[in-house]
């Protein structure tokens, strides 16, 4: 029980007559009068305010939320009461989750129920725990406050943000693809697997014409071709150290499992299955599967995929991966890789490409493009402009090493990867080198 500024107020009130009766006795009698009757209310409140019943709680939140997105909370409370309740309220949030809104203060009718809310912000991918609701209650005359602490545990799950998604969704038609980046190759009915028949165009080529559909119809026919379905992608996700540095854009794993989504999605819009195998921590496997739910399913198996202090060991994982991946698939390594692993990097591969067309996606931290970009101005400038182009020049070197052992290699920033990786995807359906 804590005294309100209002009694505090009254007790200074008291103080006055009480030096006035030092030095006058008339003013003894109404001080002790005042004081008693402010005793007795401060009493009568007291014993008012501890026979108040602690108000029902509900809160209203999504169990899934994107991280970087404001998310809306709602918290009703119901005063069963007969008189009503003047409550400052205070949800115990996950620590790490920004917060607008917070303390609230509301009245609740008797026998009533009032509803508050506030929002929050995730930070990063992972578990969220609301624990309870602290409630200052203010006593009926006010005289008196209580902090109250109702337990209200509620779990949240963090995910990756699905805007990315979302946007290639609402421009997932040929004529609106470019808008996002990416490349559509036109092609005249080329492809593995046939899809219909119809009217030569000018630019068919002749092993195209069906000669005998043709004679029926007594014009030219062409067969038209689509790229091949029911092919399998499986991502090999580095979840090891050098995952852990962050750009602006945020961790360089989020930025990985963000592209890892996105071309699931347009990879389950082909008609292929997706699966994955994450390495460097955690390991975690995923068979390929298709269908409506292949992106949910990602989802709830990789959004509190953390990266670690250990080292990224490619050759352990490629081992683990042949046996667990026996049909040939389009196999791409997410990785941020460093000179001393590139070896075990190109044991791997060279591991891969004997059953699976392998693709490995490095990503480069933003830092090193904006040194080589830099005016060179001093001797320390120049140092470092050498020491990062001494250093691409290795990583440049590796690459082609990796490309002679048969990898297709993406060099890229990671808030550029997206789009890359749905680029270099379509680009290999359209090949058919799968």
């Amino acid at each position: 029980m804590i005294p309100t500024p209002r009694l505090i107020a009254a007790l200074g009130l008291l103080c006055a007559p009480a030096l006035l009766a030092v030095w006058r006795s008339g003013w003894v009698m109404p001080w002790k009068l005042f004081a008693a009757l402010l005793l007795m209310l401060a009493l009568l409140d007291l014993f008012r305010m501890r026979r108040l019943l602690t108000p029902g709680l509900a809160r209203s939140v999504r169990t899934s939320i994107p991280v970087g997105v404001w998310t809306e909370v709602e918290l009703r409370l119901r005063n069963t009461s007969e008189v009503g309740l003047a409550v400052q309220v205070h949800d115990h949030h996950p620590g790490d989750f920004g917060v607008q809104g917070q303390p609230q203060s509301l009245f609740i009718p008797a026998q009533r129920q009032a509803s508050l809310g506030y929002r929050v912000l995730p930070k990063r991918r992972g578990e969220g725990r609301f624990s309870g609701v602290d409630l200052v209650i203010r006593s009926p005359l006010g005289l008196w406050r209580q902090k109250r602490f109702i337990d209200h545990p509620a779990q949240v799950r963090v995910f990756p943000n699905f805007r990315e998604i979302a946007r290639y969704a609402m421009l997932a038609t040929d004529n609106h693809l470019s808008q996002m980046g990416v490349r559509r190759r036109q092609r005249r009915g080329e492809g593995s697997d046939f899809h219909q028949l119809r009217e030569y165009r000018t630019g068919d080529v002749m092993r195209q014409i069906d000669w005998k559909a043709s004679s029926r119809h007594r014009r030219l026919i062409s067969k038209e071709y689509q790229d091949e379905r029911d092919q399998q992608l499986v991502f090999m996700l580095d979840c090891g150290r050098h995952m852990r540095h962050q750009d602006s854009d945020g961790a360089h794993l989020d930025q990985a499992l963000n592209a890892m989504l996105l071309l699931s999605y347009v990879a389950d819009r082909q008609g292929d299955a997706v699966g994955f195998l994450s390495f460097g921590g955690e390991e975690r496997w995923q068979p390929p599967m298709k269908g409506g739910g292949v992106v949910r399913r990602l989802l709830d198996r990789t959004y509190d995929l953390e990266s670690t202090l250990q080292a990224a060991d490619y050759l352990a994982a490629a081992h683990k991966l042949m046996p667990l991946q026996r049909r040939r698939a389009l196999v791409i390594i997410l990785t941020n890789s460093r000179n001393e692993e590139r070896d075990d990097l190109l044991k791997a591969v060279s591991l891969l490409v004997r059953r699976h067309l392998v693709v490995v996606a490095d990503l480069h931290e933003a830092s090193l493009d904006r040194v080589v970009e830099h005016p060179v101005v001093d001797l320390q400038g120049a140092l470092r402009f050498q020491a990062v182009v001494d250093y691409l020049g290795q990583r440049k070197q590796a690459h082609e090493r990796l490309s002679h052992r048969g990898a297709l290699i993406i060099d890229s920033r990671p808030q550029h990867l997206p789009i890359t990786l749905v680029n270099a995807y379509l680009d290999v359906k359209a090949s058919g080198v799968l």
